[in-house]
């Protein structure tokens, strides 16, 4: 979804694009392995590489790196998923609100499979899971620059509304509907996808066609749910507040 175009792809060389299948299990840890290895040969060749996006984690792991958690204990996981199916994601939200307020505040509380991941972490380690990883970590083998793009917010509502619209136009829905068999999926409970899923899953386990009205209901839920993420997003960029440049429009 929202991938680059071909002719943005061949305009540089662009890594971890299409680079697995939605169905690979993947995770912070093994993106920040394979990306430091990455890394590791681009600087044979190359003085500086770029890193563009995205999840304020991701960030976190590519120039800070995070420590590995600890896997939870199977039944506690079991418990988690069954109490997520069939009471919803408010209730792992007032788990985590108790166990780790911090962690609390900064992640997609829409997200049940990240919320029950930090509470698995923080139940088996028996510390918050916010304090797990932000510990200090060994300093990169390279110098980090950090360039926040912070545009006004009307601006930036106007291009998510934009780039919607051209994703629906270049067959979100349809693209949705092929997917929608794994919609279990953690890779696929992302902004885009999951407006798509939960209005499919009240008419029963086959994506039905979409009338006008409710083709616009999705669009306007992606938009917002788009726009609360980049809000999320700002807030976690300001930990890098020393190294903000706001570039002029």
């Amino acid at each position: 979804m929202a991938r680059p175009s071909a002719d943005e792809l061949a305009a540089a060389t662009h890594h971890f694009i299409a680079c697995r299948s939605v169905a690979d299990p993947y995770n912070v840890f093994s993106y920040q392995q394979d990306a430091l290895a990455l890394l590791q040969t681009l600087f044979a060749t190359h003085d500086t590489v770029i890193a563009v996006g995205g999840s304020g984690l991701y960030i976190q792991a590519l120039c800070h790196g995070i420590s590995p958690l600890p896997d939870p204990d199977p039944d506690l996981r079991r418990q988690l998923q069954h109490k997520l199916n069939t009471e919803g994601v408010e209730s792992l939200r007032a788990m985590l609100r108790t166990l780790d307020p911090d962690y609390y505040h900064t992640v997609d509380l829409a997200n049940g499979v990240r919320i029950q991941r930090a509470i698995e972490v923080t139940l088996t380690a028996g510390k918050p899971y916010s304090q797990l990883i932000n510990q200090p970590s060994p300093s990169r083998p390279f110098r980090v620059e950090t360039t926040v793009i912070d545009h006004p917010r009307d601006l930036l509502r106007q291009r998510i509304d934009r780039r919607v619209d051209q994703m629906m136009q270049l067959g979100l829905e349809q693209e949705a509907r092929t997917l929608f068999p794994l919609r279990h999926l953690n890779a696929l409970n992302t902004v885009g996808y999951k407006e798509f899923f939960a209005l499919w899953q009240t008419s029963g386990s086959t994506p039905i066609p979409l009338t006008e009205a409710q083709r616009s209901q999705v669009a306007d839920a992606i938009r917002l749910n788009t726009w609360h993420y980049a809000k999320k997003q700002l807030t976690w960029l300001k930990k890098y507040a020393p190294l903000l440049q706001s570039p002029s429009e």
